[in-house]
């Protein structure tokens, strides 16, 4: 199982909106002759490549997967007739798959069908694996990670508005894995002003993740690096106070717009889950952050703490105004082992 889950893990932010899935597959003398993960959603799932590896040698084997087969015909056929088919005595399961269309079918088939199903093996890793598919699955939203990168006094830029660069280059490259993970990339029109930023994985993924700007009244810039569709493809999602003009000068610049009837932060999140998207990353300033969390639109924190003593007014801090007047109002988060990145500090937090 735990190579089937290091499989799985090789398509992380790629399989949308479908599950992360891996497979292993042993003969009757428990030797590997197969095995096989899911890369893009209408490719091969993971059980079916496993298979077609092992071809004949699959007949009295064990399957070892980590989701539940799938039992419908999707964009690929049902895994679980596939393996009824090929013969396998027993399957391992690291967890059943909660998506409706499966939600123990395949489990029941294959006990139908004689085949011996063991359930729970690694089962806290694979939740782990596909946290952002079981959170959209739940709760209709994409999960959302809330990035920054701070000096060690919180300040996330310098009075006069400079902030390039706080981070260290090996802190600047794990950002750029972080986005290669995630189906989009979110910022505000703020940001967008301030930093024209690219918000690409640097090549790390093809294709890049979609970029997307919440901007309730579009007051952005006629010029910017995010309206070079060439590079990577851009949604602005804005409100119904939107002048006509600036929607106007967007389609002309060929960016899709996304008309929000509630210009919040949860409403684009639900919007994402609906186009596909399982993982989202915020890089917002502020005042959007806030708004975010307030939203419960953020699940997990990624904060890069540099040494640096950058000073300044509390305004440059990553996050605005929550609200909060006593601190038994302040969540608590859980906290993952922090870990160096060059020179700087990566604390992860995931709420509770």
């Amino acid at each position: 199982m735990r190579r089937a889950l290091q499989l799985a893990a090789l398509a992380s932010g790629r399989t949308s909106p479908n599950p992360l899935v891996g497979a292993v597959l042993l003969d009757r003398q428990g030797v590997l002759v197969g095995e096989g993960f899911h890369a893009r959603a209408g490719e091969p799932h993971a059980e079916a490549m496993a298979l077609a590896q092992a071809g004949e040698r699959a007949g009295g084997g064990t399957l070892v997967v980590t989701l539940e087969p799938c039992c419908h015909h999707g964009r690929t056929p049902p895994c679980s007739t596939a393996v009824i088919n090929a013969g396998i005595r027993r399957v391992v399961i690291a967890m059943a798959d909660p998506n409706p269309q499966v939600n123990g079918g395949g489990i029941a088939e294959l006990r139908a069908a004689g085949v011996e199903v063991i359930s729970g093996v690694g089962a806290a890793e694979a939740r782990e694996l596909n946290a952002a598919f079981l959170h959209r699955l739940a709760s209709g939203r994409a999960l959302g990670i809330l990035k920054w990168a701070m000096g060690v006094d919180g300040r996330i830029a310098l009075s006069n508005g400079a902030s390039q660069w706080i981070s260290s280059p090996a802190a600047r490259h794990w950002v750029h894995g972080l986005r290669s993970r995630c189906d989009a990339v979110i910022v505000g029109g703020g940001t967008v002003r301030a930093d024209n930023p690219l918000l690409t994985s640097r090549g790390r993924r093809r294709p890049e993740p979609l970029r997307v700007v919440l901007s309730r009244s579009l007051d952005l810039p006629n010029e910017a690096r995010l309206w070079d569709q060439e590079v990577a493809p851009t949604l602005v999602a804005h409100g119904v106070e939107a002048p006509p003009r600036a929607r106007f000068q967007l389609d002309e610049r060929g960016v899709e717009r996304l008309l929000l009837p509630s210009c919040t932060p949860a409403a684009l999140l639900v919007a994402l889950a609906q186009r596909g998207c399982n993982q989202v990353l915020w890089e917002c300033g502020p005042a959007l952050a806030a708004a975010a969390l307030a939203d419960g639109a953020v699940q997990r924190i990624a904060a890069v703490i540099a040494p640096r003593v950058m000073g300044g007014t509390p305004a440059c801090t990553p996050v605005g105004e929550l609200g909060f007047t006593d601190l038994s109002q302040v969540p608590s988060w859980r906290s993952r082992e922090p870990q160096l990145l060059g020179s700087d500090l990566l604390w992860q937090l995931e709420n509770r």
